[in-house]
């Protein structure tokens, strides 16, 4: 049985890793958006559900397939909830070098917070969509707690894995083996939320 092709609309690797690990069991075939030519779709939506809703539909317009969207950030609660959706463009830098400067960003803001006020908690809000105007859009959210250290921590994962401490492990996310971090991260939550809708599917 030919496994159903799905694109991903992000042009995020260490994303498109996860999810591929984990949707291989599902005999999904999870494709890169970059391989049909889709480029990111603009995140002019105000929460993570508006801007994964966005993400998605574009790459099935431009390709015609089924999408997932995940969108995705970390709340920190001393700086009133923000990077949240503007997570990965927090230091204005986009592509390579953006998850050190944005990482370098978060430390500074928080340099004179005390440990026992450096919460946080990443959000994902991941979506599937079967064609461009699907009425009814699987929407699946996982929330991940913990708090952020005052420097990086490990080199698995991506974003800001080295800054958030994982209070069950004692360690950084990105001190995590990636099948762990898969079972009980944000992501992890949502995408089984997500597997457990697309299997009950009529």
């Amino acid at each position: 049985m030919a496994a159903d092709r799905v694109v991903l609309a992000s042009s995020n690797r260490g994303k498109l890793r996860e999810l591929q690990k984990i949707l291989h069991q599902e005999n999904i075939a999870l494709l890169p958006q970059s391989e049909y030519g889709v480029t990111d779709a603009e995140e002019t939506g105000l929460s993570f559900v508006e801007n994964a809703i966005i993400k998605a539909r574009h790459a099935c317009e431009v390709t015609g397939l089924p999408s997932i969207a995940d969108d995705s950030g970390i709340e920190v609660d001393a700086l009133n909830g923000d990077p949240g959706i503007y997570s990965a463009r927090y230091s204005g830098i986009v592509g390579d070098g953006a998850d050190e400067a944005n990482n370098a960003k978060l430390l500074k803001a928080l340099e004179h917070v005390e440990e026992a006020e450096r919460t946080a908690r990443f959000q994902c809000v991941i979506v599937y969509l079967r064609h461009a105007t699907d009425p009814v859009p699987l929407i699946c959210q996982g929330t991940w707690e913990g708090r952020i250290l005052t420097e990086a921590c490990g080199t698995n994962g991506f974003g800001y894995d080295p800054l958030f401490y994982v209070p069950t492990h004692q360690c950084a996310s990105a001190e995590l083996p990636g099948e762990i971090k898969n079972a009980i991260s944000h992501r992890g939550q949502a995408l089984q939320k997500l597997l457990k809708c697309w299997n009950s599917r009529p």
